[in-house]
Order: C-alpha cells, then sequence, then structure tokens
C-alpha cells in the first residue's frame, strides 16, 4: 500500500514525506509508469511545455580538489589538462547566440588560475559580445567572491551537493565539508544568483533512503534549478572500478524532483544519455524541461573528463539542433526562446520566458 498512498499525495499535490519519496523510489513496472504520468503532469502544469537550451562551456578541466569520483581530480596525472582564452569562450558563447541558444553555462575544475577577476572580467566580456544569461559552474568560493560574480552580471549559479548524506558526503570529498556546501548554497540566494544543486545517484555506499533525503533537501533548498545524473565511474579514481548508477533510478530521481520542486528548471543530463543511450527523450517524460548541448570546442572536449565516454563527445550542435525541435514538436513539446530564468515567485503561474 505504500506506493498507491504515496502517489495518491502526490496526485493531489500534498507534501510527500521521507517515507513516501521512498516508496516513490521502489516503484518498478506499472507503478514506476505511474510515477512518470504524474511527474510529467507536474512539468504541464508548473513549467509548461517549453524545453530551455543551455549551451555548456567547459573552459577548464584543472582542479584542486580530489573528489575520489571525478576524472578532473588534481591527483590524475594521466589527464591533459587545458584552459580555454578569454577569446575563445567569448567566441562559443556567440556562437550559442547564433543558434538560439540564450543560456551559456561556464564550467570548470576548480581552478586557482581563474580568480575571482578573472572569472569577472570573463561573464563581462561574454555579457559585451552576445547577448546570453549566463550560468557558472565554479564550485566553492567565499560569499564576496560571489557577490563580485553576481554583480559583473551572472545570472545563475551551479553547485550540486552530490549527496545528502553528511557521512556519505565526506567519503567523497577528502577535503571537502559538507556543511560548508550548504553554506555556499545559502551565500548564493543571499547575493542574488539563481540557484540550482542536485545529486548524483548509485554512489557507492548510497541506498534508497539517502535518495530520498537528496530529494528532501531540494525541496528544503528551494532550488531554482535540478541537475541529477547516475554516478558513472572513471577508471582513473579511487573509486573507478565500482559499478555505475542505474539510469532507471535516475529517472525515478528526476520524476520525483519534478513533484517537490515543481517550478525548478531539470535538465535530461548528458549523464544520463550516456548511461541510456534514450535517457534524454525518457527523462523529458518523466519531468525534464531543460537540455544541455555542448559548445566546448572538440579539441578541448575530450580532455573535460568527469567520467569517460561521455555521450557528447562528437556531436555538432548544428547538425542536433535540428533533430531536437523535430522531436520535440513531434510530441508536443518545443524549443523556448527566452533565456529561461526561474519561473519561481511568480505566483505559481507558467509565465513567458523572458
Amino acid at each position: 500500500m505504500g506506493f498507491e498512498v504515496a502517489l495518491l499525495k502526490a496526485e493531489r499535490e500534498e507534501v510527500l514525506g521521507l517515507e513516501d519519496v521512498v516508496a516513490l523510489l521502489q516503484a518498478r513496472g506499472e507503478e514506476e509508469a505511474e510515477l512518470f504520468r504524474v511527474a510529467d503532469g507536474y512539468r504541464r502544469r508548473y513549467v509548461g511545455d517549453e524545453v530551455h537550451l543551455r549551451g555548456l562551456v567547459e573552459f577548464s578541466n584543472w582542479c584542486a580538489r580530489r573528489c575520489r569520483y571525478c576524472g578532473l581530480r588534481a591527483p590524475n596525472r594521466r589527464l591533459v589538462r587545458y584552459r580555454m582564452s578569454v577569446e575563445e569562450t567569448v567566441l562559443a558563447a556567440r556562437r550559442a547566440a547564433e543558434l538560439g541558444i540564450r543560456t551559456v553555462v561556464l564550467q570548470s575544475g576548480e581552478d586557482p588560475y581563474f580568480t575571482v577577476r578573472r572569472l569577472a572580467e570573463l561573464v563581462s566580456a561574454i555579457k559585451e559580445y552576445a547577448d546570453v544569461a549566463i550560468t557558472l559552474s565554479v564550485g566553492e568560493r567565499s560569499r564576496e567572491e560571489y557577490r563580485i560574480l553576481r554583480d559583473a552580471g551572472a545570472d545563475r549559479y551551479l553547485l550540486k551537493y552530490e549527496t545528502a548524506d553528511p557521512g556519505l558526503y565526506a567519503g567523497l570529498h577528502p577535503d571537502m565539508r559538507y556543511e560548508r556546501r550548504l553554506e555556499c548554497l545559502r551565500d548564493l540566494r543571499e547575493v542574488g544568483f539563481q540557484v540550482g544543486s542536485g545529486c548524483m545517484v548509485g554512489l557507492p555506499g548510497q541506498t534508497v533512503e539517502m535518495l530520498a533525503r537528496d530529494i528532501l533537501l531540494l525541496r528544503d533548498l528551494d532550488v531554482d534549478m535540478v541537475g541529477i545524473g547516475p554516478f558513472l565511474p572513471h577508471p582513473d579514481t579511487p573509486l573507478g572500478s565500482y559499478p555505475a548508477g542505474s539510469a532507471e533510478m535516475t529517472l525515478r530521481m528526476v520524476a520525483l524532483a519534478r513533484i517537490v520542486t515543481r517550478q525548478a528548471h531539470i535538465p535530461a543530463t548528458t549523464a544520463l544519455a550516456t548511461a541510456d543511450p534514450l535517457g534524454r527523450e525518457k527523462a523529458f517524460a518523466a519531468g525534464a524541461n531543460v537540455v544541455m548541448p555542448n559548445l566546448t570546442p572538440l579539441r578541448y572536449r575530450k580532455h573535460y573528463s568527469i567520467y569517460p565516454d561521455k555521450r557528447c563527445l562528437s556531436e555538432e550542435v548544428e547538425r542536433w539542433l535540428p533533430a531536437l525541435r523535430s522531436y520535440l514538436e513531434a510530441s508536443g513539446r518545443r524549443v523556448a526562446m527566452g533565456y529561461g530564468h526561474s519561473l519561481k515567485r511568480r505566483n505559481g503561474t507558467v509565465e513567458e520566458s523572458t
């Protein structure tokens, strides 16, 4: 009866507790299809039929951290390191704008070379030459640095907490603190960023109850964006011999994220598309409303190796976008033309993106 009761609560838009989320995450077969149906209903009501494009530019793969799952970790001596120039990064952003992509996500490892001054100059240069919103994903910084980046023109910031379990977090991040991660997320909100966060699915030692707490933390943080993908082991990391996370559980997490966050933007992630060739399409049917084409120049893209065999390594966005538009139109969806800013704090209604 646990699943039926929890699903009914979700259909009635009642608040879900930990036991409800656990029951829904354990759905299989017809139950799973029902969960996705409910999540897709939330998607239609709260974010509409538009799918937003976020052009990803991975401008540096240098990282000072030692996260045990990530191929960019500082001890990985086998990785060819790179940093894109300001000119290369601005050109990638202009290419996005020319393709009708109105948001650029600037992502890197925690690279000490990119001081807050350099990052602010990069943001300002892009804003001068390209009509795009900017999302930064450059890790933990001080509150004052976040304020400087916001003042420079950055609109959004993505900082995943990866897991809401403090013990598991500590085991994955030997040089980081869970409490500090949450403090950064609060600081980002307070200085005016639209804030994105999220988690990985299938980490070694992770339980269904831990995943349920990940979902509830998304609700507690009131995030504007949610990123959820499966754990994909990298051979040059301490967790390289562990099995990958389940694409099926990841899809159930996407559905629960839609149900509990309602208006948050949720991407069909590249990691999910890597784990399952139809992962993007399945995520759209489970509540996702964002896709992130990779605009990193091909000569750098293969070296941004958080996990191996990334789906987008050879994708040329000019050829990929028409196929995406055709797929979305056939399924009753459409590509958004606006910047795709947060829909939260708009009286619970879906408004036209600006």
